[in-house]
């Protein structure tokens, strides 16, 4: 199925609300939205050590931490992030409100999982977002998620005096981030847990 059939599909499997016309259905960028949680907790991972020689990582139980909302289109290798304090549906409904505005004059499917914060009723879409839930306890069909993956990698055994040294960090591993990177990235298959 190619991305302008399942546009087609959407379109006639969801029908049209009154807000949205059917070339702003068709025209519209597929999007896939989540959030992530960073904090000074350390991730651990596997290290390198002569044989017989038992590793050991320092490691930081602090657990100040923050939320990255972001969303990507996997064909495109765009990706819209942005960082607030909770995961919840006031920072979800302002996370909407500052993509739609990134958005302009774009239509946007926004692919996301059932989360409360994505599901309440408080919350008030932009004209410009369309939301298509993907089913409950499905992570693996967000290609967003493998980005959180990569990102979180490089954070692995590493030490942060504070949250601000964290977010550098942070925006330091999305600087050099290329479209092309998130391309293969959104593309690629799970890795099996």
């Amino acid at each position: 199925m190619t991305y302008k059939d399942f546009k087609l599909l959407f379109h006639i499997c969801f029908g049209l609300s009154s807000c949205h016309s059917v070339t702003a259905y068709l025209s519209a960028i597929h999007l896939c939205q989540d959030e992530a949680r960073v904090g000074l907790k350390t991730l651990t991972g596997k290290v390198i050590t002569a044989a017989g020689v038992k590793p050991t990582v320092e490691v930081k139980w602090k657990r100040d931490n923050f939320w990255i909302y972001g969303a990507i289109e996997p064909m495109s290798g765009k990706y819209f992030q942005h960082e607030y304090p909770k995961l919840n549906g006031n920072y979800f409904q302002q996370f909407l409100d500052w993509l739609s505005q990134q958005l302009g004059e774009d239509y946007a499917i926004l692919q996301i999982d059932q989360a409360p914060a994505h599901t309440s009723s408080a919350i008030r879409w932009p004209e410009n977002i369309i939301p298509l839930l993907q089913p409950p306890h499905s992570p693996e069909l967000n290609p967003i998620e493998r980005l959180w993956e990569f990102l979180k990698k490089p954070l692995k055994n590493q030490l942060f005096s504070d949250l601000q040294n964290l977010r550098d960090r942070i925006q330091e591993i999305f600087s050099q981030l290329t479209s092309q990177q998130v391309i293969s990235i959104s593309s690629s298959i799970p890795s099996p847990k």
